[in-house]
């Protein structure tokens, strides 16, 4: 798969670090031991380059001058889809700005898509929503150095054996000339391209669908959307079925039905009074699973298998309905019908982007205007909160933009 965050699934990651901080304890080495151990690391690796099939002519020229970058041990256990409020999370990634420029990048390749659907049977908004979410449809495909990011990982955290492993796989891509080292940047846990493969998933699932000898994820968009159907094709996906839809609770519907893994027969689902969202009756595969990410009071969705192999690209639900979402805006069906349960709804993109202009116009050093609330946003917004008297929770909602927009 892809993923922006590590493997798939790094999900968790040196927590050992937080608790040790919260304990006193000293958890990461001083910048000499910290070298001294990085030095030492990476000879170990050495010795076993030849067992993972790279030579050390390859790992030396490779690491050659790489220094430890101690900073992604604090983000392995950030990752936005466990931490966010869920209508925060899917309002950054579903706005109108994603969409109008979703529609665009796809008419942009036509006959790629049309391919990658008729060859893999996976629906092409799918494939193009994932391009959406992970890269901007190819404009942001991270830039940290795959070899510093991996390799500082393989040596200091919690999960070094996986990391290790993803960068030989790094290592093997350059052994082969597959990708030049200058294109192998991407996230801090190593995934890169438009759609966001870790080195090891780009080894398996990565396809040369343009024909031109190489697999180029990075600069050959169509390599990237049929290496993503291929992706999703092997995750189990169902040409012609359906990922799920919106749907309507009964009163006092218990959350313990839900889940993505609490699968029922569909039936059964209809016995207990769930209705599409219209009111109509439910339709699709035979086994489905309820969602309500925000609870029996927010909006609800039924899904099915096809839900299950977008969720495999990053396994978390919040991420696979935004990418389901997404997809459905795509194909030109609506958004979300029933509201979330907030008096403060989430911001777009375009609104996020506003609150950092208003927060630099108040003298706030935050840094760049791009609509993605990073820690210098976070304080900031803490800060005008504190000003304000609202509760200063660091987090951008129409509340705190409307207060902005009135001069506070």
């Amino acid at each position: 798969m892809t993923r922006r965050i590590a493997p798939q699934r790094a999900r968790r990651a040196l927590i050992a670090f937080a608790l040790a901080a919260a304990a006193g304890a000293t958890a990461l080495p001083g910048p000499a031991a910290a070298q001294a151990q990085y030095r030492s690391c990476l000879s170990e690796l050495r010795d076993q380059a030849s067992r993972n099939n790279v030579s050390a002519a390859t790992f030396d020229r490779a690491l050659a001058g790489v220094e430890p970058d101690m900073s992604l041990l604090e983000l392995l256990d950030r990752q936005p889809e466990f931490r966010t409020a869920i209508w925060d999370y899917i309002g950054g990634l579903v706005d109108e700005e994603r969409v109008e420029d979703g529609r665009r990048a796809m008419a942009q390749y036509p006959n790629a898509l049309a391919v990658a659907e008729e060859r893999w049977g996976v629906d092409r908004h799918v494939i193009a929503a994932i391009w959406g979410v992970e890269s901007n449809y190819g404009r942001n495909m991270g830039k940290r150095p795959l070899l510093q990011s991996l390799s500082t990982l393989a040596c200091f955290g919690r999960r070094q054996s996986f990391f290790r492993g993803e960068l030989f796989a790094t290592l093997q891509i350059l052994e082969r000339g597959e990708i030049p080292v200058e294109q192998l940047t991407g996230s801090w846990a190593g995934a890169f391209g438009q759609t966001q493969f870790i080195p090891s998933t780009y080894q398996r699932i990565a396809v040369d669908f343009d024909g031109d000898g190489r697999r180029d994820i990075v600069g050959s968009t169509v390599d990237a959307l049929g290496s993503t159907a291929n992706y999703l094709a092997r995750s189990n996906w169902q040409a012609g079925e359906p990922w799920g839809y919106e749907v309507r609770l009964p009163a006092g519907f218990s959350e313990s039905r839900t889940g993505r893994r609490n699968k029922r027969a569909l039936s059964d689902f209809a016995s207990m009074g769930v209705t599409r969202i219209d009111g109509s009756r439910l339709t699709g595969p035979s086994q489905a699973a309820i969602l309500a990410p925000s609870g029996t009071n927010g909006p609800a969705w039924i899904v099915f298998r096809n839900f299950d192999a977008i969720y495999s690209y990053n396994q978390a639900e919040s991420y696979a309905l935004a990418i389901a979402l997404l997809s459905d805006r795509l194909a030109g069906r609506p958004g979300i019908q029933t509201p979330w349960p907030t008096n403060d709804p989430p911001l777009s993109r375009e609104e996020r982007r506003e609150v950092q202009v208003q927060l630099l116009r108040r003298g706030y050093a935050i840094g760049e205007v791009d609509g993605i609330i990073g820690s210098k946003t976070r304080e900031a917004i803490q800060d005008m909160q504190r000003r304000m008297g609202q509760e200063p929770t660091g987090r951008a909602g129409k509340l705190f933009l409307d207060a902005l927009r009135a001069g506070g």
